[in-house]
């Protein structure tokens, strides 16, 4: 295959990046210098060596010698409070809007209405199990305000139906504008509906 067209298709495979976005980028790689490319080269073959996913929340960080990411490893934090967002850039939204105190787990993606994509559902029962004993008592929904991030919402709240009678299951107040995603929108939006979240 052709060089060109086989990194234009692979780049197309990243989100939101399609066919000619993908060979634009390639366009631009080849105009580039050397040094540029190999610079790029190396940060992405370098990207699962220095990035590791911490075990507790199952977000991406940088860190070699920590075995849990800071939001994870921090004991000022509320750990009565667990928020669950689709993704990484969710929760670096969320921090952004400096209100949220408490931890966080991120499910990995949404479910479709058509029954497609996948959440850790395994991970997060067992990540609930492990807090309620630490005196979790609240879970905090925060999931983008689309058809996605509702369905999504609607099976995590059927899987949390067991933990009922010990947990509080809130929902960000809709300061969010339906039909926006979380990683999208700006601190004062995001303290809004945290402030304003309500029951489940």
């Amino acid at each position: 295959m052709d060089k060109i067209d086989e990194l234009a298709q692979a780049l197309a495979r990243l989100p939101g990046i399609g066919p000619r976005q993908g060979k634009r980028f390639v366009f631009y790689l080849l105009a580039a210098s050397a040094a540029e490319r190999a610079k790029l080269a190396e940060l992405i073959a370098s990207l699962g060596k220095d990035v590791r996913q911490c075990p507790e929340c199952l977000r991406f960080f940088n860190g070699s010698a920590a075995s849990v990411c800071a939001q994870c490893s921090d004991t000022k934090r509320d750990d009565t409070q667990l928020m669950l967002v689709e993704k990484d850039q969710d929760l670096a939204a969320i921090e952004r809007a400096g209100t949220y105190r408490g931890h966080y787990f991120v499910l990995g993606g949404v479910l479709t209405l058509t029954g497609k994509g996948a959440i850790r559902e395994k991970e997060l029962l067992k990540a609930l199990e492990k807090r309620i004993k630490n005196g979790l008592t609240e879970i905090v929904l925060a999931l983008s305000a689309t058809s996605e991030g509702e369905h999504t919402a609607d099976h995590v709240r059927s899987l949390l139906m067991p933990y009922r009678d010990h947990l509080k299951i809130s929902m960000l107040g809709r300061g969010l504008a339906t039909g926006s995603e979380l990683e999208y929108s700006d601190a004062e939006t995001l303290r809004a509906a945290l402030t304003n979240r309500k029951e489940a």
